[in-house]
């Protein structure tokens, strides 16, 4: 089996002290995606004690902004980051971790949150992306797509969807997009293994109980090519660890 864990960390320093080390010491995933390092690489904290993980990071030009990263057990075959866009690589938002049976990124897509121009942006590197996984999925090795990508895709997806139906993060041209995303051949494997069941999110806000009330958004998935997805065995959201606004979403690859 291989354990695949993606988590939007919200600042990887502010998850050390809210137990990382301790998730990862009781999980002992084999690779996990990270996004939203908001940290340059020499700030990363340092080794998970007792556990030996490889660890590569793409981190953001700006300072405590974005970034994302991937550590895993084997040692990758080949490393690249980027999308060859230069707004979006200076971001940090993308990087790939190629092992003997497969290829898995950890994504970080921009919100739209903060106003208009954000949110162009954001679909600007939706754009992007798109043809990117276009390109991916006609390669020879399963391919997975870890991370946060700002969009709930179903009203199942979000906690009040008629309220939210005009907010970033679900508007109807990021919903489409994911269904865009679908139907180039890849699978949303937590949906897969959790069908039809509502309340299921992995991003509440800290403001209003939101957590304790389960008022959330599912937006942190799992993307992958059929070939992986069908052996996915089980998948989860860790909602109990409170390592960020955001839960770790783990699947089990029967690879």
């Amino acid at each position: 089996m291989l354990k695949i864990s993606s988590l939007n960390c919200n600042g990887i320093r502010a998850a050390h002290r809210r137990g990382f080390t301790d998730w990862v010491a009781q999980k002992d995933p084999d690779i996990i995606c990270l996004q939203e390092l908001r940290a340059l690489e020499h700030q990363v904290p340092g080794p998970v004690k007792g556990l030996d993980y490889h660890k590569s990071y793409h981190t953001a030009e700006k300072k405590g902004y974005s970034g994302v990263g991937i550590l895993s057990k084997k040692e990758p075959l080949k490393l690249e980051v980027g999308l060859g866009i230069d707004w979006i690589d200076n971001e940090g938002r993308v990087i790939l971790a190629e092992y003997e049976n497969i290829k898995v990124f950890s994504i970080y897509a921009p919100s739209g949150s903060s106003g208009d121009e954000r949110q162009a942006l954001k679909m600007e590197f939706l754009d992007h992306f798109m043809s990117f996984a276009r390109n991916h999925i006609k390669g020879d090795k399963p391919v997975l797509f870890c991370g946060d990508f700002n969009i709930c895709h179903k009203a199942i997806d979000i906690h009040n969807p008629k309220r939210l139906k005009n907010t970033s993060g679900f508007l109807p041209e990021e919903r489409q997009w994911v269904t865009d995303l679908l139907a180039t051949g890849f699978n949303d494997v937590y949906r897969q293994q959790h069908p039809g069941e509502a309340d299921l999110y992995s991003l509440w806000s800290y403001r209003a109980a939101s957590k304790e009330r389960n008022k959330g958004w599912r937006i942190d998935y799992h993307f992958s090519t059929p070939e992986l997805s069908e052996r996915a065995e089980q998948a989860d959201i860790e909602k109990d660890w409170d390592l960020s606004d955001h839960a770790p979403v783990t699947v089990e690859y029967k690879l």
